[in-house]
């Protein structure tokens, strides 16, 4: 048996020259066939004679078993589905290939706006929480980052559209998959705190209710060191002044002491309750001659230390409501991923050396955990703008933390869904340990690029006119990608797409029902998916 799946049809006139001929041909004046001609890349032949068909040898469309055994489908132990194909069936991708067992983590690449790399990456998530086929799938967690307007702090309220007149056609959709049309039960929101209020009151306009302020005590920062995150840009690496940095991590880390119960500091005998304080204290005592060589360091020259110090202060206006001791502190302020499935921390108020610095010290942060407690329940980590985060040229240390996600983040049970509007712009260690590559709407030109060698002629071209909801799925399970349909999500993507009988919760006029809550709200055993 040989299969295959069709990649370019083409339809022509069998006999006509020119053509103009085609008229002839219609007008009945000249003599002609229509034909046509379909290219099918070979993805199974059983057993593997590799004999070409015979010319003129049947061949039909593959259903049922036959189709399953065309797209390895009958191999997958454990299969997750992704979505429809153009037969109108069920598609399907190895979960051995995303939970770590033989490989893991997702590259989604596609045109801003149009791919739907995001709502692709939550129907995934989705999937695997609630397909019934990841094992201990209640002990598994997301971690998402939103850097695109609030769209993602409604994840937890059902789509109006399951109310309306497509609400039936859109639960059948859903049917078909295994899955059920609804929203994610247990999310935990985080947003920055709004800037000058004293009370720390999370940033957002559109939900008020169920969202809680992050930021980083001044104690925390000095001890935890993190102030190598202030530094995050992929351009400080080739610069001197680094070194100043790993020496002043290094000082305050030694140097900084609790002072009260907020979070503020002593440094050097000087009380610091705010990040500009600390600012303020480090530049002095990094240009001053007298303690210059103890805290710059001592073959540190003067031109050094003071690009150092400008940038800084340059940080100040990004970081001050983020790392603070100035204010009561209080538990929930920590983002974690323990209390909740699902963790969305929204980050499209920040600046963007901001949203570096949370980024890299949330990652940071839970691959320790996750490395402390050993490779047990998964943690999906999905990270829009990659291309940002982890650019082809340069080094950073949030560079790093995605690197060592990217090539051990298997053995450790964390998994990287990574989008980004261009491959060819990713670090291509990330790209290449990515075992699953999505594509959906490209750029003609970044269509061409060696980053999507996997995609055949044909589907390169289909790719640059790929409507929204339609992705080329590739895994090292299938020797071709499939295009593939998702649903439309059944989760608000914004805040007019809540149900009316849903909106109270999202301004505290109501509890959030209690069937919402995660059934393990208590820390649960890391126990191995498999």
């Amino acid at each position: 048996m040989m299969s295959g799946i069709v990649t370019q049809v083409w339809s022509r006139h069998e006999g006509a020259t020119f053509g103009s001929d085609v008229f002839l041909v219609s007008d009945g004046v000249l003599p002609a066939r229509i034909q046509e001609i379909a290219e099918v890349t070979t993805t199974r032949v059983e057993p593997e004679l590799f004999v070409p068909p015979q010319p003129g040898a049947p061949a039909r469309r593959a259903r049922g078993t036959v189709r399953s055994e065309a797209l390895y489908f009958d191999q997958m132990k454990h299969r997750l589905p992704v979505g429809v194909g153009r037969d109108g069936e069920t598609v399907y991708v190895d979960l051995d290939f995303i939970d770590g067992s033989r490989g893991a983590h997702i590259s989604i690449s596609g045109i801003s706006g149009v791919a739907t790399k995001t709502s692709f990456a939550l129907f995934l998530l989705h999937s695997l929480f609630n397909g019934g086929v990841l094992r201990h799938a209640h002990n598994a967690k997301a971690l998402i980052f939103s850097v695109k307007g609030e769209d993602l702090l409604f994840l937890d309220q059902p789509n109006s559209r399951l109310f309306g007149d497509q609400g039936d056609q859109l639960r059948d959709s859903y049917a078909r998959l295994g899955l059920p049309a609804t929203p994610f039960r247990s999310v935990g929101f985080f947003a920055p705190p709004a800037p000058g209020d004293n009370n720390a009151r999370p940033y957002v306009a559109g939900r008020t209710a169920g969202v809680e302020a992050f930021w980083w005590t001044l104690h925390e920062f000095c001890s935890e060191a993190l102030l190598r995150f202030v530094f995050a840009n992929v351009e400080d690496e080739g610069n001197q002044y680094t070194l100043v940095v790993h020496q002043v991590t290094s000082k305050l880390g030694r140097e900084a002491t609790p002072a009260g119960n907020d979070g503020a500091v002593s440094v050097d005998g000087v009380l610091c309750r705010t990040y500009a304080e600390l600012v303020d204290l480090v530049c002095d005592l990094v240009t001053d001659p007298a303690t210059m060589a103890d805290w710059a360091g001592p073959a540190i020259g003067v031109g050094t230390a003071n690009a150092f110090v400008r940038r800084l202060r340059s940080s100040q206006r990004s970081l001050s409501e983020l790392i603070r001791g100035d204010i009561p502190d209080r538990p929930s302020r920590r983002i974690t991923t323990q209390n909740q499935q699902v963790t969305v921390v929204d980050l499209h108020h920040l600046k963007e050396g901001a949203q570096r610095f949370v980024t890299g010290v949330v990652l940071a942060a839970e691959t320790a955990r996750k490395e402390a407690a050993g490779p047990g329940s998964l943690l999906f980590t999905m990270l829009d703008e990659l291309n940002k985060y982890a650019p082809r040229e340069g080094a950073s240390p949030i560079k790093d933390v995605l690197l060592d996600i990217a090539e051990r983040g298997r053995s450790l049970g964390i998994i990287l869904i990574g989008a980004q509007q261009t491959a060819s712009e990713v670090e291509r260690r990330i790209i290449s340990n990515s075992a699953i590559k999505v594509v959906g709407r490209l750029d003609s030109a970044e269509a061409s690029r060696p980053e999507y060698g996997f995609l055949p002629a044909g589907q390169r071209l289909r790719a640059t006119i790929a409507k929204p909801g339609t992705m080329f799925v590739n895994q090292p399970a299938i020797p071709v990608p499939l295009a593939v349909e998702f649903p439309f999500p059944a989760w608000a993507t914004r805040h007019s797409e809540v149900g009316a009988d849903t909106a109270g919760t999202l301004d505290g006029n109501s509890a959030e029902p209690a069937e919402r809550a995660f059934p393990a709200r208590v820390p649960q055993p890391d126990d191995a998916p498999f």
